[in-house]
């Protein structure tokens, strides 16, 4: 999809950070609703399906409790949440349903996407509410998060979002014009990069992480969240939010912002849950054959290739594969828990029975469970293309 391809998005999601919800002294910028309200009724009048992830409960607490700062302290973050969420969602009501649009909060964690049952329940919730002509407004749940299930931001989250509701398009409107060469905050003369090809190191260069008053993302966050968003099939754009009709815009395919193709070679559904949400819960270290057999001849991991066990995972969790060196190769969905995978280390595939008196099959992790990681990119060449049935 090209930039003015983006005229033909049938479903997108736009993620609104704290700075662009927010005035300057950190109260809910009702403007700023409104002509978002406005676009995305616009938008579904030409029948798109439009996710909003929001940012903004933590600032509105600020704002209402008459805070200067962030506060330090999670227990802090989750009562200062509490209190701002009811203002967040009660704005959005307002101003969508002036416009005769329904609004539904939905608020996640990390772990409810991690879980692939709860990860289809959500999706199965979300496409109800497209039919029944609801608008989400998606949030992470910081009244109850933890440093263990956080997503840390909700540039991350709307990437996963995007994946969740198999998304054509990803728009990031934050309180900058898009992606600078460099930090125009210093350099005057830094020029927006109006297009990127591919998410890689030389970008990753030309930002560092930032946390901001109200916020926890930065470019280096929307960077990642476009590498992911992208690899799932979904263009991005990175624009400022402050922009008169942003959204339409930015749809209609003008050039605003800093645009980033979907990548042609897509993840399929289920491997790009493995790569980017699932959640490693130990480590298989490998030799350097099985690296060879995983990277070079795209085969399944077998008992024999794997030299050490680490952490304590059960059958069907994620695990990252490391070679030799220390690198992580691949990431996979083990057929064999943490003991069981210890016990049959180093053997050939026909001695699993002899070993453990039963077995789930040949493969520590079926090739279809695996999705391998190569140097300056994400995933191998092969883990991509068409998905039927629901995984």
């Amino acid at each position: 999809m090209t930039r003015e391809g983006l005229g033909r998005a049938r479903r997108v999601v736009v993620k609104l950070g704290s700075l662009v919800l927010t005035t300057a002294s950190g109260v809910l910028d009702r403007g700023v609703f409104e002509g978002l309200a406005h676009d995305v009724a616009e938008l579904r009048r030409r029948g798109l399906d439009v996710t909003i992830v929001s940012s903004g409960a933590v600032a509105a607490g600020i704002g209402r409790l008459g805070l200067g700062e962030r506060p330090a302290t999670i227990p802090e973050i989750q009562a200062v949440a509490a209190v701002g969420q009811i203002n967040l969602v009660w704005l959005y009501k307002q101003v969508f349903g002036a416009r005769g649009l329904p609004v539904g909060q939905v608020l996640l964690t990390r772990d409810d996407l991690e879980n692939r049952r709860r990860y289809q329940n959500a999706k199965q919730a979300l496409m109800a509410m497209f039919r029944m002509g609801i608008v989400p407004v998606v949030n992470e749940n910081d009244t109850v998060v933890v440093d263990e299930i956080k997503f840390g931001d909700n540039d991350n989250l709307s990437a996963m979002v995007t994946n969740l509701v198999e998304a054509d398009a990803l728009v990031l409107l934050t309180d900058t014009e898009g992606l600078y060469d460099r930090d125009p905050k210093v350099h005057p003369d830094a020029r927006l990069v109006e297009s990127v090809e591919s998410v890689d190191e030389a970008v990753a260069r030309f930002v560092g992480s930032s946390v901001s008053r109200c916020g926890t993302g930065g470019m280096a966050t929307k960077l990642l969240a476009a590498k992911l968003a992208t690899h799932g099939g979904a263009a991005v754009v990175i624009a400022s939010g402050k922009v008169p009709n942003a959204l339409l815009r930015i749809l209609r395919g003008e050039r605003l912002g800093t645009y980033f193709p979907p990548k042609a070679d897509r993840l399929r559904r289920r491997k790009h849950w493995i790569a980017y949400t699932a959640k490693p819960m130990g480590r298989v270290r490998i030799d350097a054959g099985a690296v060879r057999a995983l990277v070079e001849g795209g085969k399944s991991l077998l008992p024999k290739g794997i030299v050490g066990v680490e952490g304590a995972f059960d059958r069907g969790e994620a695990v990252s594969v490391v070679g030799p060196s220390g690198e992580e190769v691949a990431r996979g969905l083990v057929a064999y828990s943490a003991d069981e995978t210890r016990q049959i280390a180093g053997l050939a595939s026909w001695e699993i029975a002899d070993r453990l008196g039963y077995k789930y099959g040949d493969e520590v992790i079926h090739r279809d469970d695996l999705v391998v990681l190569l140097p300056g990119e994400t995933f191998r060449r092969g883990d991509e293309g068409p998905e039927t049935g629901d995984w």
